[in-house]
């Protein structure tokens, strides 16, 4: 599909992208650039590209399709590194968690005969780093592009089919409405995950063992949301903050209803609560988005060499 793909950051995202692009030979050449010596030593390892550079810019040169995998905190000095160096017609997108923030931080640098389409896939786990990746990741997930108005149709039909061929569905949205969709199902349930289990830490030693040693399904999985990346989801409430407040407030709100019902003794409120939440689960089992096979049926991080 590609002669020359170039991946800027190869964690989670960057190497699950190498080997779904392996699997269904998207591109004759991959290249990828990484700040530190010692991933590229692990991305040379893993075979998960032909061409390792450390700077960016040495990564895009010739390259077809420009994926930016880092945290979005980084997006706005990568534009400006690599714009002088993009190929006339290069497709560039990215895989960051907000959207109008990306396009406000990379299109201002961006010749024009770039064709500059955001994109998302929504599909990770707790794990980082190159070692971390798998084909698999993206199978039945959705990738959410969000062009610009003026955005070639041809570019956007073929990062669609990109997308599709490493096992996604895509759906097109427009920049802010994907960021208050993604703060209601990611930001939100993230931030809350690492206040529950921020609280925990701060929990006398006594205690804290306590809960750690006998940590039940529900408080073992907010630590596996709370594992998560701290640098990118960092970016993420900084640069998405207008609409993950707006959803806190909602929240807040809903929660201190949730303080009356148990502090009243409501338990028919509380009940309903309950039976409408629990349909919820059920519905995403439905669309296919979760398993309900142990585990989730999530695949575990690969052990290193």
């Amino acid at each position: 599909m590609f002669e020359k793909v170039a991946l800027i950051g190869v964690g989670l995202i960057g190497s699950s992208l190498s080997h779904a692009m392996r699997r269904a030979n998207l591109a004759r050449t991959i290249a990828a650039s990484a700040r530190t010596e010692a991933t590229r030593a692990a991305v040379r390892r893993l075979g998960l590209a032909d061409e390792v550079y450390e700077h960016a810019a040495d990564a895009v040169k010739g390259a077809d399709l420009v994926i930016l995998c880092t945290p979005v905190g980084t997006f706005d000095a990568l534009a400006q590194e690599i714009a002088p160096h993009l190929k006339d017609g290069a497709i560039l997108s990215d895989a960051g968690s907000v959207k109008q923030a990306v396009v406000d931080a990379v299109a201002p640098h961006l010749p024009p005969h770039v064709h500059f389409i955001p994109g998302h896939p929504i599909a990770g786990t707790e794990f980082s780093g190159p070692e971390s990746g798998f084909a698999e990741l993206f199978d039945g997930r959705w990738t959410i592009l969000t062009p610009l108005p003026d955005a070639d149709e041809a570019a956007v039909a073929k990062l669609k089919a990109f997308w599709e061929a490493c096992g996604a569905h895509v759906e097109i949205m427009e920049p802010k409405h994907h960021d208050l969709v993604l703060a209601i199902t990611s930001h939100l349930p993230h931030l809350i995950a690492y206040n529950i289990v921020g609280t925990v830490a701060d929990l006398e030693e006594e205690k804290k063992s306590e809960v750690i040693k006998f940590s039940a399904s529900g408080f073992r999985d907010f630590t596996r949301i709370a594992a998560s990346d701290p640098t990118m989801w960092r970016d993420i409430f900084i640069n998405n903050k207008e609409a993950v407040l707006e959803i806190l407030g909602r929240f807040t709100e809903d929660l201190a209803a949730m303080q009356r019902h148990i502090r009243w003794g409501e338990g028919d409120k509380l009940f309903d609560k309950f039976t409408r939440t629990r349909a919820v689960r059920r519905s995403i089992i439905d669309a296919g988005q979760e398993s309900p096979e142990p585990n989730f049926g999530r695949t575990p991080a690969p052990k290193k060499d």
